[in-house]
């Protein structure tokens, strides 16, 4: 699968996620936007960047990209991304079913990616462990 493709599911599964849950989405037009998708909240907006993390084998983690990336026949750019682009992400991870939900300056004070550890071989629970299915942080 094409990255085109994996973002397309994971908005559509957020979007089914935040439903299901009783949330109103809202999807903007186009793509030019800083985030993918939006919830009226008792008429206020939370604007939600939604990510699909992949899985690396090497480190036994799936990892998310915390920069936008735009590309273009030439290049490719990243740039990170500004607090006030979007409230939270929402980090989809396929094979699990799993979502994770981060308010924009945790997502934002990473450098470059964050892990996510789903195996249970560990002594502790990650510190992204608070984040998991939390989708009382958007309410």
């Amino acid at each position: 699968m094409d990255t085109k493709l994996k973002s397309d599911i994971a908005e559509s599964a957020v979007s089914t996620e935040l439903l299901s849950r009783g949330f109103n989405v809202l999807k903007p037009v186009g793509d030019r936007l800083p985030y993918d998708i939006a919830v009226d909240a008792n008429s206020k907006l939370i604007r939600i960047q939604v990510k699909h993390a992949w899985y690396n084998k090497k480190d036994e983690a799936y990892i998310v990209d915390v920069r936008r990336t735009k590309t273009n026949r030439r290049r490719m750019v990243r740039k990170k991304y500004d607090d006030n682009d979007f409230d939270f992400v929402v980090v989809f991870i396929g094979d699990k079913r799993v979502f994770y939900i981060i308010p924009s300056v945790v997502f934002n004070g990473f450098a470059s990616s964050i892990s996510f550890v789903e195996d249970h071989k560990r002594q502790r629970s990650p510190a992204s462990n608070q984040y998991r299915e939390n989708w009382q942080l958007i309410k």
